[in-house]
């Protein structure tokens, strides 16, 4: 049986495949479980973000994850365009 793609947390890693959560197949899931309200799942990931920031802080004080990067990873993804929610890197 497969694990969950859920938050490991505070490392903040994915229990399923071990990536930085939310990692592919959870951005899937979540997408489809908020497909009617995109605001919601916003505000489910602004959370996140939130604990993960000060969790993720405590673990690396000198050299955790910028603001830039775990807005990417948290809320990035989530607000780009509704046909791509895994927009390429290179901008």
């Amino acid at each position: 049986m497969s694990r969950p793609h859920t938050p490991l947390r505070p490392l903040w890693l994915c229990r399923g495949c071990a990536a930085p959560w939310p990692c592919p197949i959870a951005r899937l899931t979540l997408l489809r479980e908020y497909v009617d309200d995109r605001v919601a799942l916003l505000v489910y990931l602004g959370g996140m973000l939130h604990d993960a920031a000060g969790e993720l802080h405590l673990l690396h004080p000198q050299d955790g994850p910028t603001p830039g990067q775990l807005y990417a990873r948290f809320l990035g993804w989530a607000v780009g365009s509704r046909r791509d929610p895994f927009p390429s890197s290179s901008s």
